[in-house]
């Protein structure tokens, strides 16, 4: 297995917390977004994610190039250690709470939108942070009120073992704080969190634990 991963990407750390928790062993190829404008845009990487970002995982014949469809893709090919629940409604609640994630706060933040942002259409950084900071607080508040309305939720996401959902949260939650965001109002995300990062395949994934941290 090869995963291209940059250490502060949170798609990438997403896939590789779901590597450790199955005890899966791969290698790490560091692709740098910042160095020399981005080696994630250079024709050697596309021809492996025509995208341009991280991650890319490879694994025998197939390349995946979305962090869910990795996660879930491990799940099916690796069912030991399972980061799903079985039944239906589960596994379509911890769906959306990662997709919360995945789709609603994610994307309006990636890299090559705040690049988009500042170098394109002239946005300052006073309004690109402040860009950052409204989708980011807007999108937690609403996983905060998922968490705190469904019985299902447990002292993590979904009961007491990690799913997907708290593979998706553990990143983000690490950007906030990284921009300097108070999670500590959102006392449900702020408990999972705390547990999460004590379990040791979420410290391995850790950003500052990776070869190419900086």
């Amino acid at each position: 297995m090869k995963l291209y991963t940059y250490f502060r990407s949170s798609a990438a750390y997403r896939v590789r917390i779901a590597l450790n928790l199955k005890g899966l062993q791969y290698d790490a190829i560091p692709v740098h977004l910042l160095r020399g404008g981005g080696e994630q845009l250079q024709e050697q990487y596309r021809a492996i994610n025509p995208s341009g970002l991280v991650p890319a995982f490879q694994d025998d014949y197939i390349t995946l190039t979305q962090s869910m469809a990795i996660l879930e893709y491990l799940e099916d090919a690796h069912p030991k250690m399972p980061i799903m629940p079985k039944d239906a409604t589960e596994r379509a609640r911890v769906r959306e709470l990662a997709q919360i994630i995945a789709c609603d706060i994610h994307p309006v933040n990636n890299l090559r939108v705040l690049r988009y942002l500042v170098h394109d259409l002239g946005v300052t950084e006073e309004k690109k942070a402040e860009w950052y900071r409204h989708w980011l607080v807007g999108g937690l508040e609403v996983l905060e009120k998922h968490l705190a309305r469904d019985p299902s939720a447990g002292p993590l996401c979904h009961g007491h073992k990690p799913t997907i959902a708290d593979c998706f949260l553990v990143p983000q939650v690490f950007n906030a704080q990284r921009h300097g965001i108070d999670v500590s109002i959102y006392p449900n995300i702020s408990r999972i969190n705390a547990l999460c990062v004590q379990i040791p395949a979420f410290v391995a994934a850790h950003p500052s634990n990776q070869p190419d941290a900086e």
